[in-house]
């Protein structure tokens, strides 16, 4: 199960019981990540690998591809 996962399971099945909704939650969600592949994600598209962090960007390199110029950046070669 994914990290996106879990929340459309909750609410399908448990939309009706909420008491059982609050337990699911308290156990199953997945904990907040402080390191590793899943902590950073792009802002843009949501992927976790290919991570740039420098200058604050937090951009896939997918997307800061696409976006680039548009930032400043300069494609040099």
């Amino acid at each position: 199960m994914t990290a996106s996962d879990w929340n459309k399971i909750a609410s399908k099945q448990l939309k009706n019981k909420p008491v059982i909704m609050q337990k699911f939650l308290k156990f199953n969600k997945p904990k907040a990540r402080k390191m590793g592949i899943a902590a950073k994600k792009c802002e843009r598209c949501g992927r976790f690998g290919a991570h740039i962090g420098q200058y604050n960007l937090n951009l896939c390199r997918q997307c800061f591809r696409e976006i680039a110029t548009k930032i400043g950046f300069k494609k040099y070669s």
